[in-house]
């Protein structure tokens, strides 16, 4: 599978730690600059939520192409839930990162105990932000997935591969920010990806905001809304 990453050179965006995005509406404008050449393929824009919807709806915007959604949730250590040990997506595809497993030595059940509330939390996401709408379809269109930023890329395989399973034509992943190991780790999921910086060490996705204000269920909802209607 060709592999085509497009980065930004270091003099256009810079490298330093410094914020390059003011926010993520800002993040998905530049981010659309550079996805501009695909809208012709007519694409279909995933946002994962909730952070990666408003960077997903300015790209949607831009491509004049449909905004649909992915919910993913990432499997947090029981003891520090920051602590991504997988990922699981709406359709049930699960991700796990083995060598966290065996460091914390997380048995079975206590993992299935993770999944089972997670996939709750899932439940409830796709129900407020769907409804009763059956999801896009996506079989032999180009899907262009869309977060705020990549970090482990755990989360963002679990989407991907649940996208694959929808049989895309073409599935490109759209980030602003990821360091060049989850690139590499994310290279057999994608068949391209757009990422604006790759920062040799990431400390945080939110580094490179100057506002990485939380997004919220409403915002998720009012973007799905604005872009049904546009569409209408």
């Amino acid at each position: 599978m060709a592999i085509r990453d497009r980065l930004e050179s270091p003099d256009a965006i810079g490298m330093a730690s410094a914020p390059c995005f003011a926010d993520r509406r800002d993040a998905g404008r530049q981010l659309a600059r550079r996805l501009l050449p695909l809208a012709d393929e007519e694409p279909v824009v995933v946002g994962l939520p909730r952070g990666g919807v408003p960077v997903a709806e300015e790209i949607a915007t831009a491509l004049r192409a449909p905004l649909e959604i992915l919910s993913v949730r990432k499997l947090g250590a029981p003891h520090n839930p920051e602590y991504g040990i997988g990922a699981i997506a709406e359709d049930g595809t699960r991700v796990f990162d083995p060598e966290a497993l065996a460091v914390l030595g997380i048995d079975n059940g206590t993992l299935e105990t993770i999944v089972a509330r997670e996939t709750a939390e899932l439940r409830r996401r796709v129900a407020a932000y769907r409804g009763d709408r059956a999801a896009m379809p996506l079989d032999r269109r180009t899907a262009i997935v869309v977060d705020d930023g990549v970090a482990t890329g755990v989360t963002d395989t679990a989407a991907l591969r649940a996208i694959r399973r929808c049989r895309p034509r073409r599935l490109v992943l759209a980030v602003p920010v990821c360091p060049p190991d989850s690139l590499a780790r994310l290279h057999g999921e994608a068949d391209e990806i757009v990422c604006l910086v790759a920062p040799p060490q990431l400390y945080g996705v939110s580094q490179w905001y100057r506002d990485f204000s939380q997004v919220g269920d409403r915002e998720v909802i009012a973007a799905l809304g604005t872009a049904r209607n546009a569409a209408a």
